[in-house]
C-alpha cells in the first residue's frame, strides 16, 4: 500500500475514533447531570442553578413548585438542599469532565485514545 494512503487511512481511522471518544464523553456527562428529586428529572445547567439561587435571594425557600425536564409539576421541600445538591453534582461532573476531555486532547494515537 503506498506510504501516503497509508497514513490518510491511520488519520480518518483516528479523528473518527476520536470523534466517537468526544461524543461518550459528552453522554457521560450528560447522564452526570441528570438529577432525580421528589419524583421528578432534572437537567443540572447554569440556568437552573441561577434560578435556584435567584428564588432563595427572593426568599422562596420552602415547597418551591418546579417544572421538571418531563414537563411535570414538582415540589421541593427545602430549595437550600436542592441548591447544594445541583451544585456539587455540577461541579463534580464538570471537573471529571475536564480531566477526561484533556486526556483525549492530548492522545495522538488510536491506541491512546481507546486507552482513556
Amino acid at each position: 500500500m503506498d506510504d501516503r494512503l497509508s497514513k490518510a487511512l491511520e488519520f480518518a481511522n483516528y479523528r473518527q475514533t476520536l470523534a466517537i471518544q468526544r461524543k461518550t464523553l459528552k453522554e457521560k456527562i450528560n447522564a452526570k447531570l441528570t438529577y432525580g428529586q421528589a419524583g421528578g428529572l432534572f437537567k443540572i445547567n447554569r440556568e437552573l442553578i441561577v434560578f435556584v439561587q435567584m428564588l432563595i435571594d427572593q426568599g422562596r425557600t420552602e415547597n418551591v413548585p418546579f417544572v421538571d425536564e418531563n414537563g411535570n409539576p414538582v415540589l421541593v421541600a427545602d430549595l437550600h438542599a436542592f441548591k447544594d445538591e445541583i451544585i456539587d453534582r455540577y461541579f463534580t461532573a464538570t471537573y471529571e469532565y475536564y480531566e477526561d476531555y484533556q486526556k483525549i486532547k492530548s492522545s495522538r494515537t488510536v491506541e491512546k485514545l481507546l486507552d482513556v
